[in-house]
């Protein structure tokens, strides 16, 4: 079942006991982009405006909220507790955790399931990015290709916050409409791109976010799933479907070293490293992006046709 609500088409697929919420935007019959969230992000992070920039260059833009956050289904009844999980992986364990990046992946797919769509082309940020590597070690045969953005490949030596962003990463925010407003600038001003803040659109956008869903808790346990499932690296060396990485060279939150070690592990993948673009991806970069991850979709679709007999 869908709605209709302005330029956006809303339905809930099912992974599971899991219930996740989506949008579309533009043509069914156009090929189809998924776009998977970061850390704690909804998906309306992937404001209207970028999506329709999207349909304009011939896609048909898909965005959803991940499990715990937004309008998707929530793990309330586990406490977060990433201490346990670090501390279980240092002693060779597996840690028990509500759910994995595997999981997470496994929900991308069951959007693409609940529309029907049998291939698409995925494009993930942060988290995001983690989420589609996954999606492409685990579900190649539903991919035509894989853009990932300011992520990494889960080896530890490479990626790494600075210390002013790590600190900020694991600060609890505030209970307060105002005070989430006030977080997210300080994280733009943290980690994001240096000469593109824009405090009073930050401050619109946070304070939407907060009133649609307010889950803080989701953070701690998808920082959890982040944890629990480890180092990719291995498995990103088997990757066949056509690549693309990008990152900004002033990214703080995940080092572009994060980019470069996931690019050197796809075969065949390509990097695009963004000046001055930091985590985040502010309209100044829409349009380079969306040109990038065009033109990517463009050759990998037409890798993925069969030969003329």
């Amino acid at each position: 079942m869908s709605t209709t609500n302005g330029t956006a088409t809303s339905g809930t697929a099912r992974n599971g006991e899991v219930e996740l919420f989506y949008e579309t935007f533009g043509d069914p019959a156009d090929v189809p982009l998924l776009l998977v969230n970061g850390l704690g992000s909804q998906c309306t992070a992937y404001v209207d405006a970028l999506c329709q920039e999207y349909v304009d260059a011939g896609f048909f833009a898909i965005r959803f909220d991940n499990r715990d956050v937004g309008l998707s289904t929530k793990f309330a009844d586990v406490q977060p507790d990433l201490g346990k999980v670090v501390a279980a992986m240092r002693a060779g364990e597996s840690p028990d955790v509500p759910y994995l990046l595997t999981d997470m992946a496994a929900d991308g797919v069951a959007v693409l399931d609940a529309l029907g769509i049998d291939r698409a082309h995925v494009f993930g940020v942060s988290m995001g990015g983690m989420i589609v590597q996954t999606m492409a070690i685990e579900h190649p045969e539903r991919l035509i290709s894989l853009t990932s953005v300011m992520s990494t490949s889960g080896d530890r030596t490479v990626g790494q916050a600075s210390a002013e962003a790590s600190k900020l990463l694991f600060t609890p925010a505030g209970p307060t409409r105002d005070d989430a407003i006030a977080r997210a600038i300080l994280g733009a001003r943290t980690y994001g791109s240096p000469d593109h803040i824009d405090a009073e659109a930050l401050a619109a956008r946070a304070g939407a976010a907060y009133d649609r869903c307010f889950h803080p808790e989701g953070v701690g346990r998808q920082l959890m799933a982040i944890n629990a499932s480890g180092d990719r690296s291995a498995a990103l060396e088997s990757v066949t479907t056509p690549t693309l990485v990008i990152h900004g060279d002033q990214d703080r939150l995940i080092d572009m070293s994060g980019g470069v070690r996931t690019a050197e592990l796809v075969p065949g993948a390509k990097l695009v490293v963004l000046k001055g673009m930091g985590h985040d991806h502010p309209p100044a970069y829409w349009d380079r992006i969306v040109e990038l991850v065009t033109d990517h979709a463009a050759a990998a679709q037409v890798e993925a046709e069969p030969d003329p007999i």
